[in-house]
């Protein structure tokens, strides 16, 4: 069987120590760029290799890009090749427990063609709870795999390509972000706060239950379907602050059965870049 979008604890348990199994551990804070990583040596999934969101999957910020930019595609899929990931792997990515930094996991690997990937739902937390194996420290040995890109230029936009998308009135720009980040109201990451004219929020933690696991793909289909209100699965453009929780949203989309949702991967870090791009405020 294939995990291509979710995978539960327990299927996971079934897979613990199956070659073709690899395991992402993508715990990540903000905040504190290195606590992610110092969680993994603590404990772990038993056989996880760490997959950090700014080395691993985000390339070197320019004056021009975003805080978390598309890494370059060999590059990753060679970063992807030491961790594990091969060309058969089924893939797996957690984080610490609604699945935010792992999604990004997911979608660059749908992106480079591998669609064998899934987000661990609960994450690291719902692990623990389960009593799941845990090793600790760096990785032993681990044959590096060869991975293939195979790139789909097709699920993502440049800004470029943004400002020449939102002219077609059935595009749909969606904003992951909080909405006390997206009206403005707040901005702790950002030096501009606001949101791109046009743009309409659901943020991220809608597709969530309390326990910080997807809602049943019915309800995140019946909550898709109000926000879109009539647009495309097809014609909906995914943001956030950075591109990262952008992908919390693409793979709720995924599990509502609502495809072909692209990602604007600069996101609104990117956008603000240029003080001559219009900025909104409130609603």
């Amino acid at each position: 069987m294939h995990f291509t979008t979710t995978i539960d604890v327990a299927s996971l348990k079934s897979l613990i120590g199956n070659p073709g199994v690899a395991i992402l551990d993508c715990r990540f804070d903000l905040a504190a760029p290195g606590a992610g990583r110092q969680a993994y040596l603590r404990e772990h999934i038993r056989g996880a290799r760490y997959a950090d969101l700014n080395r691993d999957l985000s390339g070197p910020v320019t004056s021009s890009s975003g805080r978390h930019p598309l890494p370059a595609p060999d590059l990753i899929a060679a970063r992807l090749g030491e961790l594990g990931v091969g060309d058969a792997s089924q893939v797996i990515a957690y984080d610490e427990a609604n699945g935010a930094f792992a999604a990004r996991a997911w979608w660059l690997l749908r992106w480079l063609g591998h669609a064998k990937v899934a987000v661990l739902d609960g994450g690291f937390r719902a692990w623990i709870a389960a009593g799941g194996a845990l090793d600790s420290g760096e990785p032993q040995g681990g044959a590096v795999q060869r991975f293939t890109p195979r790139i789909d230029h097709q699920a993502v936009l440049s800004t470029v390509e943004l400002i020449e998308a939102l002219k077609d009135q059935r595009r749909l720009l969606v904003d992951a972000r909080a909405e006390e980040r997206f009206t403005g109201a707040v901005e702790p990451l950002d030096p501009v706060a606001g949101h791109v004219p046009g743009a309409i929020n659901h943020p991220f933690a809608a597709n969530l239950s309390a326990d910080g696991r997807f809602l049943p793909p019915d309800e995140l289909e019946r909550r898709w379907l109000a926000r879109l209100a009539g647009a495309e699965p097809g014609k909906v453009i995914a943001m956030c602050g950075s591109g990262v929780t952008a992908c919390h949203n693409l793979l709720a989309l995924e599990l509502a059965g609502l495809n072909g949702a692209k990602l604007y991967a600069g996101s609104w870090s990117e956008w603000i870049r240029d003080p001559k791009r219009p900025v909104t405020r409130g609603k």
